[in-house]
């Protein structure tokens, strides 16, 4: 018999009473013969309300020390999403025994008693299917038991922080062995509420003073505290404790479920970290992840967790209505092989087929080789592909394994990337230019099994404790093997797979490679690639550019080191730090070249800059050498006329390339030096980055007067608004970022391909041609409309007094007046306001009323290609200088 429940404290802030329910179970297995008094919330009478059928049952359990009241915003998102026309979900969150607002009771409940009485409950309130379960720390425990209990009646499960495994030889996270030591336990979690108290300042941002209340009003007492220490006990650390063999069971459960499932996480959690995330990836390989970067163990109170719940019922709408259907189990049928696209051949098919060839393939011409170029044939290069591949299976790389390369461009990355590929582990590549903070975000973000590593990456990874099995590149000595934590070498897993025989070729589909965003416009993102993928990216690239066997490339910019072996043509990496693309010179630029007898060469933006400046230095063999070269290319940021017709000057006979594009999809349209002075005589503002290459399409939806994207996409010229872009090489999806990758995707029904929102504004003229003119979050939105930045810098910039500039917004959105910052000619030595005479010629040069130009040495830019302007960061400091502080430079 169910009855609302009366006795809840008023003033739970955002839990409308109207769900608090009580109801008596009748009890099972230790609990049997007994009558337990159980609270939780549900929606059921709210959809009767408003007279919405309900489609299924969401089944929500609370862990330890909360209660259901960590699920209010979702009941109340549940019942928004019926009243708007989505799928109507009844929504029940209960308090698990002991906790909460229902009975203590004096029966002790370890994980086998607890899946026992949430069956029970269930049983009592008629919970048919479907279900999707939900939880949330221990609770997630508690409800996969259910959901895997429960076949014929689950259709999806959900799960914020929580685990189902721990392994084996790993000390359990430090807070929980300090809360559950036994002089320490009942003084922590029931005498006291320390333990209450300390999961609740997790919370980032903190707490209300009014929630905490909220959460602290169950457990006020020691004895209602109880069921708090009774949870922190039942940790099973070791094989011997009495919820080990249930965890197992669970775990095992888990790894079976073929429903729809979604995993919201926080990676802050000092408790379940991004190991036992990994963990649950690995047993359902098709759930939709999404990492709150930030966010730690309460997720639900630090993210808008609720809307991502409410938006994947919506995705998923139908495939949670028809749990039980083969074709909408949300996992493929491993009967049904993945057909190759027409015209595939994997990334080192042209390695394969040059395996007897002495020729060389592979230069590296880095100091660290000390100084003298080292040369690597392509059947030296096979054979160490296929010898290391069959090495790391050896020791237990498996398909779909990650492995994290912390290895400059060079012979050695190129050998091990092609050696994992060719086994099907997911190489994930985040640039050195990230720095410590940005890699450590992301390596520890895509918890790879492995680590493959020059000394400082390895190094880095023990200090910073990142994850992965950890494999030396260079040989080591014995001490510092073991100060590395280093398992193997390369060289020893070439031995070790020499001669044998190679698992069978991963398929198109399969996933190939994680590789990170700059982080230039936020946290570094892990963009998944397939190896069709990478094919095609390929395909494109050696159609566009005409790459054969006989072009040799040289490649100073890190994404396009790999590509040579690829090609089947001779590449060379110059001596330069990778990590910082301003160490290349021209001298080296040219050695690469003349090692190589390159026709090509690619090299990033910021790289150019300082091949221009040491221009000097070359020698006469130098030009000569550079004189050959046909093709130069530049992406990874805009390249302006002045700095190609630079280059230029360099090598004579190049065609100048600025392909643009970005990690989601590495090349989108492509314009060459003649294109940019053609394009220079139209009137249109923006940077012109050309025409789409090859099969790449390029749509634009327009701005609306909020500044938002939400026009519908279409290649009308003139239109400002948000670049939407779509290729064969287009990116898979981002890694652990589901929401990320929703709100990326643009589908376009009558058009049935795949379409990536790029963040980019601009517009598309009548030949066309692309027009880039600056981010999304970049748009200033005035009184007037929305204005993009680009255009008004480069009437700026056009003064031969500025040598960059910048315009950002102050001020309230949809009210934002615009300000000038400049970097002047000569170089200012304190930033501030502009000189009068300066700040008129702006002024007068700009279009947009400007309320202020500022002057700084540097306009401050992103971390890897050291040329993309960071607008979000000066438009805080301009704002701050204009309101009377500090004029420190930005």
């Amino acid at each position: 018999m169910t009855e609302p429940a009366s006795h809840l404290p008023s003033g739970l802030p955002g839990l409308d009473p109207r769900f608090s329910r009580l109801v008596t179970v009748e009890g099972r297995a230790a609990d049997e013969g007994a009558h337990r008094t159980w609270h939780y919330l549900d929606t059921a009478d709210e959809l009767a309300r408003i007279g919405v059928p309900a489609v299924g049952t969401i089944l929500a359990v609370h862990g330890n020390p909360t209660w259901s009241y960590l699920w209010r915003e979702a009941l109340a998102a549940s019942v928004r999403l019926a009243e708007e026309g989505g799928p109507a979900w009844r929504f029940v969150a209960v308090d698990q025994l002991e906790m909460g607002w229902s009975e203590r009771t004096a029966v002790h409940r370890p994980l086998p008693q607890r899946t026992s009485d949430l069956a029970a409950f269930a049983d009592a309130l008629g919970i048919d299917g479907p279900v999707v379960t939900l939880g949330h720390d221990w609770g997630g425990a508690v409800s996969l038991s259910w959901a895997a209990d429960n076949p014929d009646r689950l259709a999806g499960v959900v799960l914020l922080n929580t685990a189902v495994h721990h392994p084996e030889g790993v000390p359990i996270p430090a807070p929980l062995r300090l809360a559950g030591a036994r002089a320490v336990l009942a003084t922590a979690t029931t005498r006291t509420a320390a333990f209450l108290e300390t999961t609740l300042a997790l919370a980032s941002p903190p707490l209300e003073p009014s929630v905490k209340d909220a959460y602290r009003a169950p457990y006020r007492t020691a004895a209602r505290r109880r069921g708090i220490g009774g949870f922190v006990a039942d940790i099973p650390a070791h094989a011997g404790h009495e919820s080990h063999a249930e965890l197992q069971r669970i775990a095992t459960g888990v790894a079976g479920l073929a429903v729809p499932a979604l995993i919201l996480w926080g990676p802050k959690d000092p408790v379940f970290s991004d190991r036992y995330l990994d963990d649950l990836v690995r047993r359902l390989p098709h759930a939709d992840v999404h990492r709150f970067e930030g966010a730690g163990h309460l997720v639900a109170e630090d993210r808008p967790y609720a809307d991502a719940m409410a938006a994947w019922l919506v995705r998923h709408r139908e495939r949670l209505a028809a749990p039980h259907a083969r074709e909408h189990a949300g996992v493929p049928d491993p009967a049904e092989a993945a057909v190759a696209p027409e015209g595939y051949a994997p990334l080192w098919a042209a390695l394969e087929a040059r395996r007897d060839d002495d020729t060389t393939a592979v230069v590296d011409m880095a100091r660290r080789s000390g100084g003298v170029p080292r040369r690597v044939s392509w059947r030296l290069l096979d054979d160490r592909v296929r010898s290391i591949a069959a090495g790391l299976h050896r020791i237990g790389v498996r398909r779909g394994d990650r492995v994290s390369l912390l290895v400059p461009p060079g012979a050695t990355l190129t050998a091990a990337i092609y050696a994992c590929l060719r086994i099907g582990a997911v190489v994930v590549v985040a640039d050195a230019g990230l720095g410590v903070r940005g890699l450590t975000r992301a390596v520890r973000g895509a918890w790879p099994a492995y680590i493959i590593g020059e000394r400082a990456g390895l190094a880095a990874a023990r200090v910073l404790g990142w994850p992965g099995v950890r494999i030396s590149a260079p040989a080591l000595t014995g001490a510092a093997r073991r100060a590395l934590g280093v398992s193997h070498t390369l060289a020893e897993l070439a031995e070790l797979g020499a001669g044998a025989v190679l698992p069978a070729a991963p398929a198109p589909d399969e996933r190939a490679a994680v590789l990170f965003t700059s982080g230039s416009t936020g946290p570094a993102k892990g963009v998944v690639y397939t190896h069709g993928q990478l094919s095609a990216l390929r395909d494109t690239l050696a159609a566009h550019f005409q790459v054969t066997r006989e072009s040799g490339l040289v490649t100073g910019f890190a994404p396009f080191a790999l590509l040579g072996p690829a090609f089947g043509t001779l590449s060379v990496t110059p001596d330069m730090d990778v990590s910082a693309p301003r160490t290349l010179t021209a001298r080296a630029v040219a050695a690469a070249a003349r090692e190589s007898d390159a026709e090509i060469v690619f090299l990033s933006p910021a790289a150019i800059l300082n091949v221009v400046a040491t221009a000097g230095e070359l020698t006469a063999p130098d030009r000569e050498a550079l004189a050959r070269v046909r093709t130069f290319l530049s992406t990874g940021a805009p390249v302006g006329r002045a700095l190609l017709e630079s280059t230029n000057g360099i090598m004579p006979h190049a065609v100048a390339h600025t392909p643009y594009g970005m990690t989601e999809c590495l090349l989108v349209t492509d314009i060459t030096l003649d294109g940019i002075r053609a394009a220079e005589t139209a009137p249109d503002r923006g940077v012109c980055v050309g025409t789409p290459i090859g099969e790449n399409r390029v749509l634009v939806s327009a701005l609306d007067a909020d500044g938002a994207a939400t026009g519908s996409p279409s290649g009308e010229p003139g239109v400002l608004g948000e670049v939407v872009v779509s290729a064969p090489h287009l990116k898979h999806g981002y890694d652990r970022l589901w929401l990320t990758d929703r709100e990326a995707a643009r589908d376009l029904p009558q058009d049935g391909g795949r379409w990536h929102r790029t963040g980019d504004i601009g517009h598309l003229d009548a030949q066309g041609r692309l027009w880039v003119e600056g981010r999304l979050p970049h748009v200033i939105v005035t009184a007037d409309g929305p204005v993009a930045p680009v255009g008004p810098e480069q009437e700026a910039e056009r003064l031969g007094a500025v040598r960059r500039a910048a315009v950002v917004g102050i001020g309230p959105h949809g009210l934002r007046q615009a300000v000038a910052v400049v970097e002047t000619l000569p170089s200012t030595t304190r930033p501030g306001l502009a000189s009068p005479d300066l700040a008129a010629d702006v002024r007068r040069a700009v279009s947009l009323p400007l309320v202020a130009v500022l002057a700084v040495p540097q306009l401050p830019t992103d971390i890897r290609h050291n040329s993309k302007i960071d607008r979000t960061r000066l438009s805080g400091w301009a704002e701050g200088v204009l309101g009377g502080g500090r004029p420190v430079a930005p």
